[in-house]
C-alpha cells in the first residue's frame, strides 16, 4: 500500500497538495454547525428575542453554504484529477502495447485481456486516484472535528462516540483482506474469460465457449463470497449504529436528570452521531475501495508498466 501511495504522490503531488488544503478546510468547518444548533436549540424560550434568533439561524446558514462551495470545488477538483489519471494510465498501456522493441508482459496478452484492462481496470484505478488522499483526510478531520466538539461539551457522550467508532473499524479491517482475495481471483478469471472469446475462432467455437461458462461460474461463485462478506459487515454496521441512538438518549437522559448536560448537547451529540455515520462509513468504504484497487494495480504493473502509468 505504501508503493501505492508512493507512486499517486510522485505523479500527482502537486494537485494533492491543494486537494489537501481543501480537505482540511471541509473537515474543520464540519463541528461548526453542531454549535449554532446548540446555542439557538438552548436559547428557544420566553425570553429569546427575534433578532438574536434571526442572526443565530443566519450563521448557522451562512456557515452551510459555505461548507458545500468548498465542498464542491473540492469534488471538482478531484474529478478532474481522476480522468486525467485514466487518461495517463490508459495511454501508457496502449504505448506498451504497441512497442515492439521492449519485452513486456503485456504483449502476450490477448486484444480481449488488454480491452478489459484498458476499458474497465484501468477506470477503476485513476478514478480512485483523484480521492486517494482528499477523500480520507476530509473523512478523518470531520471524525475528529466532531467527536472533539462533543467531548469537549460532555466528555461522556464523546468517549461513547468513540466506542461506537472503534469496532466497527476491526470488523471492516478484519473482514476487508478475505475480500481483496477474492477480487483479485475474480478479476484474474474475467481477463482469462474475456481472452477466450476475443480470441477464439469459428472453428473452436464450442471448446472456447465450454471454458468461458466455466470462467462465469467461477466468477459467480467468488461474487456471492464477495456479496456474503460486505452484506455482514454492513449488517454489523447498522447494528452499532442503533446502538449508538439509543445509548445517546440513555445516557443524555441520566445526566440530564443529574443536572450535568442540557437538552440542546444531547440533541448536539444525535446530530453528531449522524454526522459521524456519514463520513465514518464513506471512511470505510474508502478502506473497502482501496484496498479493491491496490489488487487491480498491483496486476496493471505487473504487466510491465511499471515506469509507464
Amino acid at each position: 500500500m505504501l508503493y501505492f501511495y508512493k507512486r499517486i504522490w510522485k505523479a500527482t503531488g502537486r494537485v494533492q497538495m491543494l486537494l489537501v488544503a481543501l480537505s482540511l478546510i471541509v473537515a474543520a468547518l464540519a463541528a461548526v454547525p453542531l454549535q449554532f444548533q446548540k446555542d439557538i436549540i438552548n436559547s428557544l424560550g420566553p425570553d429569546l428575542q427575534m433578532e438574536h434568533l434571526l442572526w443565530m439561524c443566519a450563521g448557522y446558514f451562512a456557515v452551510i453554504v459555505v461548507t458545500n462551495l468548498f465542498k464542491f470545488v473540492l469534488n471538482y477538483r478531484s474529478s478532474l484529477l481522476g480522468e486525467a489519471t485514466i487518461r495517463r494510465i490508459r495511454t501508457a498501456i496502449y504505448d506498451a502495447r504497441q512497442n515492439t522493441d521492449a519485452d513486456l508482459p503485456i504483449q502476450t496478452e490477448s486484444s480481449g485481456t488488454v480491452a478489459t484492462i484498458i476499458a474497465a481496470e484501468a477506470e477503476e484505478v485513476g478514478k480512485f486516484v483523484g480521492q486517494a488522499v482528499a477523500n480520507p483526510l476530509v473523512q478523518v478531520g470531520t471524525l475528529v472535528s466532531v467527536i472533539s466538539f462533543v467531548a469537549s461539551t460532555q466528555p461522556y457522550l464523546g468517549a461513547f462516540l468513540v466506542a461506537i467508532v472503534v469496532p466497527q473499524a476491526l470488523i471492516v479491517f478484519l473482514l476487508q483482506e478475505k475480500v481483496n482475495r477474492r477480487v483479485k481471483a475474480r478479476t484474474l478469471v474475467l481477463r482469462r474469460a474475456t481472452g477466450t472469446i476475443s480470441d477464439e475462432a469459428l472453428s473452436s467455437a464450442e471448446a472456447a465457449a465450454k471454458s468461458v461458462m466455466q470462467d462465469f461460474d467461477e466468477i459467480y461463485t467468488m461474487r456471492r463470497g464477495i456479496f456474503k462478506l460486505k452484506l455482514s459487515m454492513k449488517f454489523a454496521m447498522n447494528v452499532l449504529s442503533g446502538i449508538g441512538l439509543v445509548g445517546i438518549l440513555m445516557i443524555g437522559g441520566l445526566l440530564m436528570m443529574q443536572g450535568r448536560s442540557d437538552i440542546g448537547t444531547v440533541v448536539a451529540a444525535l446530530s453528531a452521531l449522524d454526522k459521524i455515520n456519514g463520513p465514518w462509513r464513506l471512511l470505510l468504504g474508502f478502506y473497502k475501495e482501496l484496498s479493491a484497487v491496490r489488487v487491480k494495480f498491483d496486476l496493471i504493473v505487473g504487466e510491465g508498466l511499471s515506469q509507464r502509468a
